[in-house]
């Protein structure tokens, strides 16, 4: 050993350098670290996505004013698939979902119904079963007037006449305006 004692090796005597062996061990095992942290991040991100996939479930409908008395409006069919529907005193907001196979219903205005393309199911204005295999009516979703008079449809919020559901103030819209 170059200017120190023979008998002893060159880690005891403190000029230690670390030996090829010891380096690329130490990169491989960070390469390793490395590979299991992008790995642990990727599925972080999957399990935590940060966007929300879903559509917002409620939506400003306009005023009262903008539906014709005895009228199903459609203005809202492609978008939310609702539809809204205003009578003498009130106006509900009907799910654009047909109840047998979730097939999408049209409007038959001079048939005065909806009907369901894909097994003829048939429901009356209010949305009531009337012909097809459909087990039950329509539903109704969750319609408000919001602070600025403009009417709120919330689709999260759903109603069943047959559970006695439709009565729920949060069903329809008291309104005998213009």
């Amino acid at each position: 050993m170059p200017g120190g004692n023979p008998g002893i090796p060159e880690a005891e005597s403190g000029n230690f350098i670390w030996s090829r062996r010891d380096i690329l061990s130490l990169a491989g095992w960070g390469a390793i670290l490395t590979c299991f942290a992008a790995a642990g991040g990727a599925i972080l991100r999957l399990l935590f996505p940060r966007v929300l996939f879903e559509p917002p479930t409620s939506f400003k409908a306009g005023y009262p004013t903008e539906y014709t008395v005895g009228d199903v409006s459609e203005k809202w069919m492609k978008s939310q698939r609702v539809w809204i529907v205003r009578t003498q005193a009130t106006l509900y907001a009907l799910l654009g979902i047909c109840t047998h196979l979730g097939c999408t219903p049209r409007w038959l205005g001079p048939e005065n119904k909806f009907k369901c393309p894909c097994h003829g199911s048939g429901y009356t204005k209010d949305g009531v079963n009337f012909e097809g295999p459909t087990p039950r009516p329509l539903e109704r979703v969750k319609i408000a007037l919001g602070d600025d008079g403009q009417l709120v449809v919330d689709k999260a919020f759903r109603y069943r006449y047959e559970l006695g559901q439709w009565d729920d103030p949060n069903a329809y819209v008291k309104y005998t305006g213009a």
